[in-house]
């Protein structure tokens, strides 16, 4: 939706207002168990409950010993002298003859997904990260990690968050300073993408539960790197999921009060969709999503499926099916989130190109700080993937390079692959150029020309674990990294590493690679050629020109044009000898550009490339 035509654009102005702020429904303080000195406060919300009781360690689990008092609107609260941390407990809801055994919704810890809660300690010590800021988002570079394969054990081959911990010296070494930690929530069972949370407030107890994820945060903190979250709020469940029919009410075989219960319910992974125009299930997601930065201290939410938050079918243009109340949920949270703290990023994983999700709230935008975007990731596989060099489209190339929304480079994330692209029939960039031999010769050279343009292309860039060192396995929650590659692919790593040194500006000679501005401003689609200029301010030190060949044959004295005439030194060139034994080491070399127009610019240069390779150079400040 790049270009939005008058028509649509005035039925998105109708159904998507500016956010307001007046709406938000007045929060209900303590919702599930809060600990105190003498005791602890434990209040749930259960609507259509005739009587509520806690039972617990506290109570020998007598059924009927503590009832909860009726509250206004429909919840219950209690406080009960001597429950303290470490205890476990459930709730006993009796609606007619149902009397039904219910976890705490706001539980951040549990035994199990179909266990007891635990009555949770708040208390962590922060104190040695409090000064902790995320980079800039035009530094960030991210790493998506999936905790339970991440780094395993061999034993047990499930990952947990102290296990994760031991490698972020490598991950800020490499270059990264953000991580992107797919969905740690309670789920069924051990193993999970975590797409499928079960207690959205609870940390998956076989990943170490809440503290450890704490103390990973803490860590990550400590050495620079921030920690961005993803979360879940397309749909519940469906398994395990004890918010279903959680006071014993439910209509049209729906979920009750947590879910809606008519044909907006269903979604592509159940009929578990919350009702986000119900405002204790508006509260209590926005209380989700609130809590990870107050008290884990997350620096970014990354939101899955947004096109489901905001449409049945998680589509564009069909008013008939809109979810106006899942729009305004966006809006909300992410209000309050850039209240709380105007620094960290949201993203949305919508992947429709819909320039309103990263509008501001104030015109009618769902006000994330970014998005996945899809112009990126689908034409620039297409164009590394292929073998056919024939086919490569150039064209389609440039456009995924120079796309944005609104006018800002930085509201997109780029990459070519993510958890989605390497799995569902889908392998790792590698494997689908050479399957069976994704460590190939082709394969480490096309991939890495991917890599190139993820680093070198306007937006926030992101690779997906083992990425850096070619790992071949498609990406499932059973099968741990292969850690050995990052050895045997030692050179790979490092041709990632010094991508991540230029794309931050490591040696003050890039910093056109952090700017907002893009010129490519030569494709040649007979020769498979591209150029393109970055550039922050402009001049020495600041601007950056990318040169591609996406052939398998070397390009020697190609003339291009240059922003300026003189000195231009070569930073980077991924054919380089020193990244792999099989390449026959790099062609390229600085350029001196002449004052003589070419391709539009003042200035032109000859350069050389090897086959399926791409050249980084920056101007000299002399």
């Amino acid at each position: 939706m790049k270009k939005i035509g008058e028509t649509v654009k005035k039925a998105l102005d109708d159904r998507f207002k500016a956010y307001d702020r007046s709406k938000r429904p007045t929060p209900k303080a303590g919702m599930g168990p809060i600990a105190h000195e003498k005791g602890t406060t434990f209040r749930v919300w259960a609507p259509h409950a005739d009587a509520v009781f806690v039972i617990g360690d506290f109570n020998d689990w007598k059924e009927d010993a503590t009832p909860l008092n009726h509250e206004v609107d429909g919840y219950w609260s209690i406080d009960v002298t001597g429950a303290r941390p470490g205890q476990e407990f459930r709730y006993v809801i009796v609606n007619g003859k149902q009397r039904l055994h219910r976890l705490d919704p706001y539980s951040r810890q549990v035994t199990s997904s179909v266990g007891n809660s635990i009555i949770h300690d708040p208390q962590f010590d922060w104190s040695d990260t409090k000064k902790f800021q995320s980079a800039p988002w035009n530094e960030l570079i991210i790493y998506e990690m999936h905790v339970g394969t991440f780094n395993p054990s061999s034993e047990d081959r499930v990952g947990t968050f102290q296990r994760a911990a031991r490698k972020l010296p490598y991950l800020r070494v490499l270059g990264i300073n953000a991580v992107q930690i797919m969905p740690p929530m309670e789920f069924p069972g051990g193993r999970s993408w975590g797409y499928n949370p079960a207690l959205p407030f609870a940390v998956e107890t076989d990943y170490g539960g809440m503290t450890a994820f704490k103390q990973f945060v803490k860590t990550a903190h400590r050495h620079g790197i921030a920690v961005i979250l993803d979360v879940v709020y397309n749909h519940l469940g469906p398994g395990d999921l004890d918010l279903w029919r959680f006071d014993g009410w439910w209509e049209n075989e729906g979920g009750g009060i947590y879910f809606y219960n008519d044909r907006r319910a269903k979604t592509p992974w159940g009929d578990t969709r919350p009702d986000y125009g119900r405002p204790e299930v508006r509260q209590m997601l926005c209380d989700n999503a609130l809590m990870w930065l107050r008290e884990y201290r997350v620096d970014g939410l990354r939101w899955d499926a947004t096109a489901y938050i905001r449409n049945i079918y998680g589509n564009d243009n069909e008013p008939a099916n809109d979810l106006a109340d899942g729009w305004s949920l966006m809006q909300w949270i992410n209000e309050d989130v850039r209240e709380f703290a105007p620094n960290h990023l949201t993203i949305a994983e919508d992947l429709r190109s819909n320039e309103w999700l990263v509008k501001d709230t104030g015109a009618g935008g769902a006000g994330f700080g970014s998005q996945w975007d899809a112009n990126f990731v689908h034409p620039v596989r297409a164009a590394i993937i292929g073998n056919d060099d024939a086919f490569r489209d150039m064209e389609a190339v440039k456009k995924a390079v120079c796309y944005e929304y609104n006018g800002d480079a930085f509201k997109r994330v780029i990459y070519t692959e993510s958890h989605d692209e390497v799995a569902n029939g889908k392998s790792r960039v590698p494997e689908e150029i050479w399957p069976g031999n994704s460590h190939s010769w082709f394969s480490k050279k096309r991939s890495t020309l991917g890599a190139v343009l993820v680093f070198t292309a306007p937006g926030i860039p992101m690779i997906f674990q083992g990425q850096e060192f070619l790992e071949d396995k498609w990406f499932t929650d059973t099968e741990p990294l292969d850690w050995d590659y990052a050895e045997k692919m030692e050179g790979i790593v490092y041709l990632y590493r010094d991508l991540m040194r230029l794309r931050r500006n490591g040696d003050g000679v890039s910093k056109g690679l952090t700017g907002q501005h893009v010129n490519a401003y030569h494709v040649n689609q007979d020769a498979k050629v591209m150029a393109f200029h970055r550039w922050y301010d402009g001049g020495p030190g600041d601007s950056v020109v990318v040169v591609i060949n996406m052939a398998n044959r070397t390009v020697t004295d190609y003339t291009v044009g240059f922003p300026a005439a003189g000195r231009w030194s070569l930073r980077f060139d991924s054919h380089a000898a020193g990244y792999s034994p099989d390449y026959k080491g790099q062609v390229s070399g600085g350029v001196v550009a002449v004052p003589q127009r070419y391709d539009g610019l003042p200035a032109s240069g000859k350069v050389s490339l090897g086959p399926y390779s791409g050249v980084i150079y920056s101007q000299d400040r002399r």
